[in-house]
């Protein structure tokens, strides 16, 4: 059939697809375009529509419930990959995020995903908690995209486009390609004195730039590395800091553009070319992903400079090898209802040994180091990813937050006093001492005498001979926390991805199990449907 005898209300995507009017009829305009004009135009079935489109289903058919398994920030990469084997090149590019929907790349997994594999996004660098692994795995995959036939790549690539176009540009402040300013206003050491922790609470004067949140989003700060360490890497260099590099001075850029850590395998791969022998096989095993010497994972820049201490590259050749500086988030911990235009941070400052020296978390030592009382930042605020209060304010909740995980819980439970919310509250809090670490223990006393937080269960770490941790009160009190599991409690869960968060989410499945009568299976079924219908959310790291 020619163009001129189809006729025109003809609709190459089925009544079955499971896509909107609106969608459905601008798929059949682009499938027309991309099928021979001389060939027969059959209607697609559903099944081709959905493959011939990624990402247009809806959550049941193809969404992170039951189409990615994957989506698990307690799963190693190689068992992700592995989970996703098969699956189209889309998909094992969202598996090889770090599954954490934390928006510090400026998108959430699947989205991240869907962007490169359109080529809308080239930058393979962007998931900071996936770090050398990710940025290794989608560079594997997204050499694949040659392969992918031209009229899947066209596809996604006009999907995606399209996509980009309706999607308004985000306000200044609201994600990380558009940043304002705030003003650095105070810190206020959380731990007292004996503690073997170092924990911050930051405020801001978010005023400025004109910044507004609610309480679940996180706050995007843009660090600066610290002085002493771009000085030394210079002197490895064997350079002047003022060697003009673009615009700007090597050191200007060492301290605000660039990473120092850690070293990313493009580093090593310029050093393999300017060196030899024994020395240039080490920096192609490093460059990929292997480990010669057993040090891999601890070398940053500087480590990676003084391995090969004999090469000393050229400044630009140098710069070009590192990875941009990223901004990090944290999770806001309070609520622009009690003071507007103000915004609060809760953070451990990171600092650590390795070969006798010194080592720092380049964002939380900024905050707790490196700036002063009204020191000017840039920031933004990146909303919530399905971590948020629930909208009837009578419904009850139940917080887990150990450590700095305690920041959201915060902010919730002055969200709830400011807007007099009837809902009960239950906040689970742990750390390693309770004379050194019980962070905001004023606040939580004025709020139960309030009668805001109707429950407080403390579990500490280090007070005895025994360790106890959140999860093990979790069980101690299982038959009450089950009883406001049953009235429609909604959880929530912030902190440690890998160990902290999944202990928790067992040890809720224990309390299903014992105390709603259920087997296990059961009590696993319990708790990934409380995921499903938004009652069971994490805020995770």
């Amino acid at each position: 059939m020619t163009m001129t005898q189809r006729p025109p209300t003809l609709s190459l995507i089925p009544e079955s697809a499971p896509f909107s009017n609106e969608q459905r009829t601008w798929l059949s305009g682009l499938f027309a375009g991309l099928i021979s004009l001389d060939q027969a135009v059959t209607p697609l079935s559903a099944e081709q529509a959905a493959a011939m489109m990624p990402g247009m289903l809806p959550a049941a058919e193809d969404g992170l419930d039951d189409g990615a398994p994957w989506h698990d920030q307690s799963i190693e990469l190689p068992e992700r990959m592995k989970l996703a084997d098969g699956r189209p090149l889309r998909r094992r590019l969202m598996a090889a995020m770090a599954q954490q929907d934390c928006g510090q790349c400026g998108y959430n997994c699947e989205d991240y995903a869907e962007a490169l594999h359109g080529k809308t996004e080239e930058r393979l660098n962007l998931c900071v908690p996936g770090g050398k692994e990710t940025a290794r795995m989608l560079k594997s995959l997204y050499a694949e995209l040659d392969a992918v036939p031209a009229a899947e790549a066209r596809a996604a690539h006009d999907l995606a486009e399209k996509g980009a176009a309706l999607d308004m540009a985000p306000e200044p402040g609201q994600s990380r390609e558009h940043p304002v300013e705030a003003v650095f206003l105070a810190r206020r050491r959380l731990n007292k004195p004996g503690s073997e922790k170092e924990t911050w609470h930051l405020d801001f004067d978010i005023a400025p730039g004109g910044l507004d949140y609610v309480v679940g989003d996180s706050f995007g700060i843009y660090p600066t590395n610290d002085a002493a360490l771009v000085a030394t890497v210079i002197k490895a260099l064997g350079v002047e800091p003022d060697v003009v590099i673009g615009d700007k001075t090597l050191r200007q850029v060492l301290t605000s553009g660039v990473s120092l850590s850690p070293a990313p395998d493009s580093l090593f791969q310029l050093l393999s070319y300017l060196s030899g022998g024994v020395l240039r096989q080490k920096a192609k095993s490093l460059a990929d992903g292997q480990d010669p010497d057993g040090d891999a994972a601890t070398l940053d820049v500087l480590a990676a400079l003084e391995k090969f201490s004999g090469i000393r590259p050229h400044p630009e050749a140098f710069i070009e090898a590192l990875e941009p500086l990223q901004p990090r988030l944290y999770s806001i911990s309070s609520s622009p209802r009690v003071q507007a235009g103000r915004l609060s941070l809760t953070v451990d400052a990171v600092r650590y040994d390795i070969a006798k020296r010194r080592r720092h978390g380049v964002a939380s030592t900024f905050l707790a180091d490196r700036l002063s009382p009204g020191d000017m930042m840039k920031v933004y605020v990146q909303k919530a990813h399905g971590f948020a209060l629930p909208t009837d304010p009578a419904v009850p909740i139940i917080m887990v937050g150990p450590g700095t995980g305690v920041a959201p819980f915060r902010a919730f439970l002055q969200e709830r006093q400011a807007t007099q919310s009837r809902g009960r509250n239950w906040l689970f809090f742990g750390h390693q001492r309770s004379d050194y670490d019980f962070f905001y223990e004023d606040e939580f006393a004025a709020m139960k005498a309030a009668g805001v937080l109707n429950r407080l269960t403390l579990a500490w770490s280090r007070d005895g001979n025994e360790k106890i941790y959140v999860q093990d009160r979790m069980r101690d009190v299982g038959r009450d926390l089950w009883a406001w599991l049953a009235e429609g409690a909604h959880v929530y869960v912030c902190g440690d991805a890998k160990r902290m968060a999944r202990d928790v989410e067992r040890a809720l499945v224990d309390v299903v199990a014992a105390f709603g009568s259920r087997s296990t299976d059961a009590a696993v079924s319990y708790v990934a449907e409380l995921k499903k219908s938004g009652r069971y959310q994490q805020d995770v790291y």
